[in-house]
């Protein structure tokens, strides 16, 4: 899986336009995410493919040939903090609450709303902690779930630069004279 952070103006259609040349090219979009960042009129879209590594430089590259595309963290697994989102509304009757509860908080996970026959919990971690959460929680009845996908951010100051990020990649095209980029 490759994961990218795309910087792109906020405009309408942007999200169309990255999606379909995913498409074109037939990756599979595992993940995507997208919301407002730091800087009004700029949105960061946290794409999750699955694609080979060796893929990588061709993906970013063709991402940069779009308009509205300002800037892309192409990120690391070993480098960066990963995390999802999800809401689960989970079956709870007065005798089962209880229960229910105290798993919620061995997975540092929050009840956000309480209903007479169920609760919606809120938890936020690893694709793997809400795997785990939702594997206890489906003897007592699992009744909606929703979840965001995958959100991403380096660790320290490694592509906080947008300079750094270009001269990153127009090294990475001199050092291969023999990969071919298209549209």
């Amino acid at each position: 899986m490759l994961t990218f952070a795309v910087y792109v103006q906020d405009h309408p259609g942007v999200l169309n336009r990255v999606a379909s040349l995913f498409r074109r090219r037939a990756l599979n979009i595992e993940s995507l995410t997208v919301g407002h960042t730091d800087r009004p009129g700029v949105s960061r879209m946290t794409i999750v493919v699955d694609a080979p590594e060796a893929s990588r430089s061709r993906i970013e590259a063709n991402l940069y040939k779009l308009i509205e595309v300002d800037r892309i963290e192409s990120i690391a697994i070993g480098n960066a903090v990963y995390r999802d989102l999800a809401l689960i509304k989970v079956s709870a009757s007065q005798a089962t609450r209880g229960e229910v509860m105290q798993l919620v908080h061995v997975f540092r996970a929050r009840v956000v709303d309480v209903a007479p026959e169920s609760l919606v919990v809120e938890i936020t971690g690893t694709e793997d902690k809400i795997d785990g959460l939702l594997d206890v929680l489906r003897p007592y009845g699992v009744l909606e779930m929703v979840r965001t996908g995958r959100v991403a951010m380096t660790r320290g100051t490694v592509g906080s630069d947008p300079s750094d990020v270009v001269e990153s990649i127009a090294t990475e095209e001199v050092s291969q004279p023999d990969v071919s980029y298209s549209v």
